[in-house]
């Protein structure tokens, strides 16, 4: 993922909710959310280049997604697939608890990342990059590529949107954040950040919704949990023209509840 919003304990009828983009090249070969043919317990979408993922959720009631933190300068030759920290953490028996800091004190044997982990011991955040990995609380938390809350403009949009969203029907709000997540409105020039990367790329890179012909949102997903432990699953695709190519749509009844 690219950009993640999280509400925990914020919502009437949805204890959590988290949705984010996932932004990448579109020549990287995807499969779209689902079973895994070689973990049936495991729902997510994947990464058929490494093998790993932006966002997956297990039967047992493990979660977990993770963003790039972007730092083009300082790139670890022969690292580890980020997207491989999601899968092994869902495929697991470790608790989020344990497993955040123990894989951002790995340090450099992976490119910088932000790691959310979630189980029934609660929602963690780490990265290797700087900060405390962090159990998060009940409330709004919004990363994108850095660290967790630092105020980029599409940060901010998304985290300011969810949060007028949270009186709205459950229904209501998750359309909502679809609608949210496909914003393209240009950032300004003074409020871009300075990531390493070029001002044309931190223009491309600058709302929350990306379209181009080469790199752009591929995926944008919405999940989220009700008091009874129902979890739904919403991923929708997306072209280099930023039309929509396809969704599905999933639930899964977890054992025990995921939050703060």
């Amino acid at each position: 993922m690219c950009l993640i919003v999280i509400a925990l304990g914020s919502h009437p009828d949805l204890p959590f909710v988290l949705a984010g983009n996932r932004d990448e090249f579109h020549a990287r070969p995807t499969r779209a959310a689902g079973p895994w043919d070689d973990h049936p317990d495991i729902l997510g979408g994947r990464d058929l280049e490494q093998g790993g993922t932006w966002l997956a959720v297990s039967r047992r009631g493990a979660l977990a997604t993770v963003t790039n933190y972007r730092d083009p300068a300082n790139r670890v030759t022969g690292a580890r697939s980020r997207g491989l920290l999601v899968g092994d953490f869902v495929a697991g028996n470790e608790p989020a608890g344990r497993y955040v800091p123990a894989r951002t004190a790995e340090g450099r044997r992976h490119d910088g990342f932000n790691l959310v982990a979630a189980d029934a011991t609660g929602v963690w955040w780490g990265s290797n990059r700087g900060g405390e990995s962090t159990r998060l609380g009940r409330g709004i938390h919004a990363l994108s590529n850095h660290l967790l809350g630092t105020p980029w403009p599409k940060v901010r949009r998304l985290r300011e949107g969810l949060a007028d969203d949270l009186d709205a029907p459950a229904a209501t709000a998750i359309e909502s954040l679809f609608d949210r997540l496909r914003d393209t409105r240009p950032v300004d020039d003074a409020d871009l950040p300075s990531t390493g990367v070029s001002l044309e790329w931190e223009r491309l890179l600058g709302p929350p919704f990306i379209v181009s012909p080469t790199y752009g949102t591929r995926s944008t997903t919405v999940v989220t949990i009700d008091h009874a432990g129902q979890l739904r699953f919403e991923e929708r695709s997306f072209g280099p023209d930023g039309a929509e190519t396809g969704r599905t749509v999933h639930s899964l009844a977890l054992p025990r509840p995921i939050g703060p």
